[in-house]
């Protein structure tokens, strides 16, 4: 299966009649391995503020998480493996796997838990397969 595959069929994928806003699955150089048609343009930095807080959480709590320009307010994940954030009635979900992270951004009237579940279900088996 492709990557741009998992994009769109695992994390774009309709659940109760909701679908996330945009998804992408990227190296952990920023590097794109797949994305949907509306993820945002983001920075290097951007992507690198993500990694240093996967390897020392709490990092980016006090500043927020910012991806193409957006910047999310960081709220409870699990340090070193899910980092999400809220904006307004949206946010973004990232599960850091061996070699990807995972992004799923969404907007009302999908709920956080939704997107948690997305994200977190694909990174959990991209991890079983050894990425």
């Amino acid at each position: 299966m492709s990557w741009q595959a998992y994009v769109d069929d695992h994390l774009m994928c309709e659940i109760d009649g909701q679908h996330l806003s945009a998804a992408a699955i990227l190296g952990h150089d920023g590097s794109v391995w797949a994305q949907s048609e509306k993820f945002p343009q983001y920075k290097l930095e951007e992507i690198t503020a993500i990694m240093i807080d996967f390897n020392e959480p709490g990092t980016l709590a006090p500043t927020g998480l910012y991806l193409g320009g957006t910047k999310y307010m960081v709220i409870q994940g699990e340090p070193g493996a899910v980092i999400r954030g809220k904006k307004g009635s949206g946010g973004i979900t990232i599960k850091k796997t061996s070699l990807a992270l995972i992004i799923g951004i969404y907007d009302e009237p999908m709920a956080p838990g939704q997107c948690n579940m997305i994200v977190e279900r694909l990174g959990d088996y991209l991890l079983d397969q050894g990425f």
